[in-house]
């Protein structure tokens, strides 16, 4: 299988002329899912000249099956199931509770790192490009739609290197508009699209978050 993207930060930059139509609005922000969509969100938000912030979602994982999602939570404790996923693998609603509460303390720890005492940014009536590193169900990225939705911005727009072409489909009748690089069938994972899919680090989140705003604070 040929890789099409060397890393995240070579995926954002082959994302980022897609979206040129929104450069330089200043109501327009860019939103990084953590962690491995910040890298890509980060080299959208220069291309483009646009603000950076971060959504922290917690991909929720089937015990002894992790990589596989029956849902996601996001900051605020929205959160969204995959009930299919739950009746297949018949998950317990005390196994689902321990979850949920391990990702939750996990999410408020990030919110910690990544932030610090920048508080994120306003979203209302705002042009939201929401990035991820690519989409494979689509739990966790609902997920951030449903907290982003709760901001009241004036419209959101997934943009992510990779995703399955029926899960596109589905989200553009949930979001103003989806913009995809590449919608390989049959689609597999993520990651195989990556030559270099190695893990996002705290401080990586953090680095480029303070950069970005550094950027902004020096016009």
């Amino acid at each position: 299988m040929t890789f099409i993207f060397k890393n995240r930060t070579h995926a954002g930059q082959m994302l980022a002329p897609k979206l040129e139509n929104y450069a330089h609005k200043p109501e327009t922000i860019v939103i990084g899912l953590t962690r491995g969509g910040v890298p890509v969100a980060y080299e959208v938000a220069i291309a483009l000249n646009l603000a950076l912030d971060i959504c922290i979602v917690r991909k929720l994982g089937v015990p002894g099956n992790e990589e596989l999602a029956m849902g996601a939570i996001a900051s605020d404790g929205v959160m969204v199931l995959n009930d299919d996923i739950i009746r297949e693998f018949r998950i317990s609603q005390p196994t689902l509770d321990a979850v949920i509460a391990r990702e939750l303390r996990e999410l408020q720890r990030r919110e910690r790192v990544y932030r610090g005492n920048r508080p994120p940014v306003n979203l209302v009536n705002k042009t939201v490009i929401l990035v991820d590193d690519g989409i494979a169900t689509g739990s966790t990225i609902r997920a951030a739609i449903s907290i982003i939705q709760q901001e009241q911005p004036k419209s959101i727009i997934v943009a992510v290197p990779v995703a399955p072409i029926e899960v596109n489909q589905e989200l553009e009748t949930e979001v103003d508009g989806v913009v995809c690089v590449i919608t390989p069938e049959p689609f597999y994972n993520v990651g195989l699209r990556y030559e270099d899919f190695s893990q996002v680090t705290d401080e990586e989140v953090h680095y480029l978050l303070e950069r970005s705003g550094a950027r902004f604070a020096e016009v």
